[in-house]
């Protein structure tokens, strides 16, 4: 998900019981168009939901990683990309999957109630980012100059409750969660202000923070965030694509492909900057100042 593109993914959830009944009205009606199986994505092009201008995810331009994916799996179905554009905010999934103008959602939470979810084919965390001249200083919620630094977050978002453990609300510059990503991009703002010195820190989902830390004329720098010991909140997430309930042979088809072209989508996810986790929540691609880090011993 631009600014709180990939936190309003995650967090999409939560609102999901104003929205199961727009979703779900509709489902019986759908499936009666085939009884047999319920199955109506197109069989002339691979039809994706996606936001016009939401990067490092998607845009009309076919510049994000989720367009790359696309291609990737259209080209796997020899059949063309069509894209049906609409904002990534409250009513994506009912004006898009659910109004049947597309057929694939390419990257939400693995745990998204509003849709069927393939297997998860990446896990991604929440990270710190910070100047790389700032190395030591404020790199650590736990660093002793933490308590004067001014913190950018997303509103509403996983990291605010390490903030809150630590006695580090009042130091937070705070960025809209659900906007409308034609006019405003919360989190590449704060990747902006961290450049420009505005804030010291900025809380933020990695591929995101990963993406637009890579394209900073300041040098900046990430490390992971782990949840407080005792914390039920996580820090990272597992994320699917997501299609509409009933369609278990599209389903399968997507699952096959995650499956068969999974060193290709991790590929593209790391030349983004993605932050890739293995299934003991450690990186599989840690950044350079990182690694010189753990060859340190630190």
């Amino acid at each position: 998900m631009s600014g709180g593109g990939a936190s309003r993914r995650l967090l999409l959830v939560a609102a999901s019981a104003a929205l199961a009944g727009a979703l779900l009205a509709p489902r019986s009606q759908l499936l009666a168009r085939d009884p047999s199986k319920g199955e109506l994505r197109s069989q002339l092009a691979f039809r994706v939901c996606a936001d016009p201008d939401n990067l490092p995810f998607s845009n009309e331009r076919g510049q994000g990683f989720e367009n790359e994916l696309a291609r990737l799996f259209a080209d796997a179905l020899a059949l063309p990309v069509h894209y049906t554009w609409h904002p990534q905010t409250i009513g994506f999934v009912r004006n898009t999957l659910g109004a049947q103008l597309c057929d694939v959602i390419m990257a939400i939470n693995a745990a998204h109630e509003l849709v069927q979810n393939t297997r998860f084919y990446y896990r991604s965390t929440y990270v710190l980012l910070y100047r790389a001249a700032d190395r030591g200083t404020f790199d650590s919620l736990d660093s002793p100059m933490a308590v004067t630094a001014r913190i950018g977050i997303v509103a509403n978002t996983p990291p605010a409750t390490l903030l809150e453990r630590r006695g580090l609300i009042g130091n937070v510059v705070t960025y809209n969660l659900i906007v409308d990503t034609r006019v405003e991009h919360p989190a590449k703002q704060a990747v902006e202000d961290l450049a420009a010195g505005r804030i010291d820190m900025a809380l933020l989902w990695g591929p995101i923070a990963g993406y637009w830390a890579k394209q900073s004329p300041v040098p900046l720098e990430w490390v992971p965030l782990r949840p407080d010991p005792g914390s039920n909140v996580p820090m990272d997430f597992r994320i699917s694509m997501g299609v509409r309930y009933g369609e278990t042979e599209w389903l399968e088809t997507l699952n096959r492909l995650i499956r068969e072209k999974q060193k290709d989508i991790d590929r593209i996810l790391d030349a983004y900057g993605v932050p890739l986790l293995d299934a003991r929540g450690r990186l599989v691609n840690p950044p350079p100042w990182l690694q010189a880090t753990a060859a340190r011993g630190g």
